[in-house]
């Protein structure tokens, strides 16, 4: 992995973001110059004492290398008229979904030739959202802040339950989406503070919301029912058992995140983020800041 670039300062030990109020537009984000490499034999089943979460974390994986370049074409179309702050901030934000689906491109060609009846699935969310681009600005600008809600939404349900969906996982795999939802975390206030800025109102927000929801749930279910059929599972009571248990426990996440979201003079940077992401991050940029160096003294002393 190449050595991130920490840009702007952390934020402070109780969880809550430094910044308060949307007028200041500053969020604490790093550009980070992520690469994971997958070995020849890497399992499409990284999470091989629970496969049926492979399932839903591969299905969402599929959804990145589109949807996220569909937030970066919206948010890039409204930069000019950002106040210089937060445009600052929304070109970090671009540069980090712009790795985010650059490292789910990569790991997708594992998926699709492990389980080929994926391609069509792929083809399908290509064309979707190179279709959903033509909408309004202001549809796009509300579906794009309310996928932030259910990414953020995902990281927290997935944070308090790590130590067992998490078990046994590969650790190249489980670090790519680790990663991935501490940068969720980490940017969870800039598509809302652009959408309150020059989107529509809270009505269209809702319709964003509705909008995303049904989106994300529909795709991430198609890509299960491909999987389980594919691994031969999809009539095991102990797999249903999981997603179901799974799905009703998101659903309370999701819910209690959207209403919040919905509500008159909401701000993301009120919410307690989860700690582990903050420390994941701090480790892996200290680690490779560290590596960084120790490779710039090996050129010097050759």
């Amino acid at each position: 992995m190449t050595s991130p670039t920490r840009t702007i300062h952390d934020s402070d030990d109780d969880g809550i973001a430094s910044v308060t109020g949307v007028e200041s537009h500053k969020a604490d984000l790093t550009n980070r110059k992520a690469t994971f490499r997958y070995p020849e034999e890497t399992d499409a089943q990284w999470t091989p004492a629970r496969p049926e979460f492979s399932w839903a974390a591969n299905a969402l994986s599929l959804m990145m290398p589109h949807i996220e370049p569909y937030f970066v074409r919206s948010m890039r179309r409204v930069l000019p008229q950002l106040e210089p702050n937060l445009a600052e901030t929304v070109r970090v934000y671009m540069a980090q979904e712009s790795a985010h689906h650059g490292q789910h491109r990569s790991f997708n060609q594992i998926l699709c030739r492990q389980y080929p009846k994926l391609k069509p699935v792929d083809n399908t969310l290509r064309r979707f959202f190179g279709w959903l681009s033509s909408r309004s600005q202001p549809f796009n600008l509300a579906f794009t802040a309310a996928s932030e809600t259910i990414a953020y939404a995902i990281a927290r349900w997935a944070a308090k339950r790590r130590t067992i969906l998490f078990s046994g996982a590969d650790p190249v795999v489980s670090s790519m989406f680790i990663w991935h939802l501490a940068e969720e975390v980490e940017h969870k206030s800039v598509a809302f503070d652009v959408n309150k800025k020059v989107g529509g109102g809270t009505v269209r927000y809702i319709q964003g919301l509705v909008s995303a929801i049904s989106v994300w749930v529909v795709f991430v279910l198609i890509g299960l029912v491909v999987m389980g059929v594919s691994d031969r599972r999809v009539f095991y009571p102990v797999a249903w058992f999981r997603l179901t248990w799974w799905a009703i426990t998101f659903s309370f996440d999701l819910l209690t995140a959207s209403v919040l979201s919905a509500l008159p003079g909401h701000d993301p940077r009120n919410l307690v983020d989860p700690l582990w992401y903050e420390v994941w991050l701090r480790e892996y940029d200290f680690e490779h800041r560290l590596a960084g160096e120790l490779k710039q003294t090996d050129r010097r002393t050759v």
